[in-house]
């Protein structure tokens, strides 16, 4: 008796230590917490009567447009086809069979409206958008050791996009950074230069960067010498001149005041800015001055605060145009002109884009409105594919949704996303976020990193195309493995052939297979030995498409 008892002991004793362990490792692989689901929570999505009235502002000139040009426009994608997209732009990967399902028990007019009102409050919207414009400020280097904290500034971008900052504060916190670059995070966007300029914020990079970024105009050419080849216009809007070398150095000298001051980092200080110009024998002096409209630049405050005052001021409609760009091409996948970063002064831009800045301005700088306006106005909505020759004319006037290859992050975080169920997000749990971060880093540093060129369209080289043949991400995602993996879920849940197909569909591609489709792998699925080699086949086939690698 006293033995059976000692081991009922033991069985209960270590039963129990059995189940905590069992209950913890689920815990961690799939995460038994019952996620914040911002989408739940959100109403219809519908815009506000103002916002309406904005939207039909841009659907007229859009309509106008195609009408001036003699142009047919697509007809409009379905739903889940602009969702993807949606995602792609926001968060960096396709949507989840969650997302999908829970959609789908909305009405059909209300799902789109919903799943952007939802990407607008994620934590993953505001994550990749703040590496994606971190990128575009302060390039995708590590920058100068010790004096540059790229990940606290790509940290307080976040912040600032979570917060709903207007774009026109974030602008004048970073041209007017003060402090350390480790408690005031906005002050690396001029640290980043410290390592061309011993230690301190070097003005000729900081001029050209603000000028690209913030002003949408490429006057770098104009560091060593006068425009002569009519490249660069500026002064008089109304009667523009030639870029002169004089105006890249003036907007330079507002960043000289910006000195490094020991232990209370960088602090503003009197401009004092000299340089020799290519006609002169000795360095002069050189006085802050913007490259155009000058009757915007405040008289009074420091240098710095007097240039952020002009760069965001309402009626600076060539900065406006420079964010409305940016923005455009994050949701697009591209650039509405010839370069994101080159509006030239003298030429108006697409009518959309200007129409859209009037609206900026109006809004106060509101980027979510911004976003708003343009995923839900026709150029973001219209389908890829037409019945009628596509031209270059089409894809201009914005009459069908242009192809643009992803990103390799992008691609890294679809084929990750495909391999689960559930939403990988920050509810997710700490093994399941570990391994997209660390297979996403791998992905990308073997697939190719385009650094901060973020919309340049290269082709696809053999290296790529191996490493989604062959890579390991691919080949654990798709393995068999019923704790974590989609394929797996499907083998094991779905009761029907057909209902694996169209799960294998929406986890990989986000929509449903066609009757050709269906029957073409449901035979493959009927004549395989075993069931789940056949599904993950179909998952390997799908991830390798051309269609995943695409915005479409």
């Amino acid at each position: 008796m006293p033995r059976m008892k000692t081991i009922v002991n033991a069985i209960v004793r270590w039963g129990w230590l059995t189940l905590l362990v069992l209950f913890a490792f689920g815990y961690l692989a799939a995460g038994l917490s019952e996620p914040q689901n911002e989408l739940q929570n959100q109403g219809s999505g519908q815009l506000s009567d103002a916002s309406l009235k904005d939207l039909n502002h841009v659907e007229t000139i859009l309509a106008k447009t195609w009408e001036n040009q003699g142009l047919e426009r697509t007809e409009y994608a379905d739903w889940l086809t602009v969702c993807r997209r949606m995602s792609l732009a926001m968060v960096g990967s396709g949507l989840s069979v969650e997302e999908i399902r829970f959609l789908e028990s909305l009405p059909e007019d209300q799902r789109e409206s919903v799943h952007l009102e939802s990407l607008l409050l994620d934590s993953r919207f505001h994550h990749y958008w703040s590496e994606r414009w971190s990128r575009f400020l302060v390039g995708a280097d590590e920058g100068p050791f010790l004096v540059y904290r790229r990940r606290r500034f790509r940290i307080w971008l976040y912040e600032q996009f979570a917060s709903d900052r207007r774009y026109d504060e974030i602008v004048r916190r970073l041209v007017n950074a003060e402090g350390l670059w480790t408690d005031r995070p906005e002050v690396n966007f001029l640290t980043v230069t410290f390592d061309s300029n011993d230690g301190q914020p070097d003005p000729v990079r900081l001029a050209a960067r603000t000028s690209r970024a913030f002003l949408g105009l490429r006057i770098d050419c104009l560091q060593c010498h006068d425009d002569f080849l009519g490249n660069v216009s500026l002064g008089d809007i109304e009667s523009p001149r030639e870029g002169l070398q004089s105006d890249f150095h003036q907007l330079a000298a507002f960043f000289s005041a910006a000195k490094t001051n020991g232990f209370q980092g960088v602090q503003e200080s009197e401009a004092d800015y000299r340089y020799q110009y290519l006609d002169s024998d000795e360095d002069v002096d050189v006085e802050p001055a913007v490259p155009y409209s000058p009757e915007l630049l405040p008289d009074e405050g420091s240098s710095r605060s007097r240039l952020a005052a002009w760069i965001t001021h309402p009626e600076n409609r060539q900065a406006a145009r420079a964010a409305v760009s940016h923005v455009w091409a994050l949701l697009f996948g591209r650039s509405a002109t010839e370069s994101v970063d080159n509006l030239p002064l003298d030429q108006s831009a697409p009518e959309v884009i200007e129409a859209l800045a009037d609206e900026f301005i109006a809004s106060e700088f509101d980027l979510r409105h911004l976003i708003r306006l343009i995923v839900k106005s026709s150029a973001f909505r219209v389908s890829s594919r037409a019945v009628f020759l596509v031209t270059d004319e089409h894809e201009k006037a914005n009459a069908v949704f242009p192809l643009t290859r992803l990103r390799p992050e992008q691609v890294a975080a679809c084929v990750i996303q495909s391999s689960r169920i559930k939403t990988i997000d920050r509810d997710s749990s700490f093994v399941t976020q570990l391994q997209k971060f660390g297979s996403t880093n791998d992905f990308v540093k073997r697939y190719g990193d385009i650094g901060e060129d973020e919309f340049t369209n290269e082709s696809v080289t053999i290296t790529q195309r191996l490493v989604m043949l062959n890579g390991n991400m691919l080949k654990e995602s798709i393995s068999d493995n019923p704790i974590m993996n989609a394929s797996s879920h499907i083998d094991l849940f779905a009761p029907t052939d057909d209902l694996a197909i169209e799960m294998a569909y929406l986890s990989v591609l986000n929509r449903r297979p066609s009757e050709s489709e269906r029957v073409h792998f449901g035979e493959r699925i009927s004549n395989a030995e075993f069931r789940r080699q056949a599904i993950e086949d179909i998952f390997w086939v799908l991830l390798n498409s051309t269609e995943l690698a695409w915005n479409h």
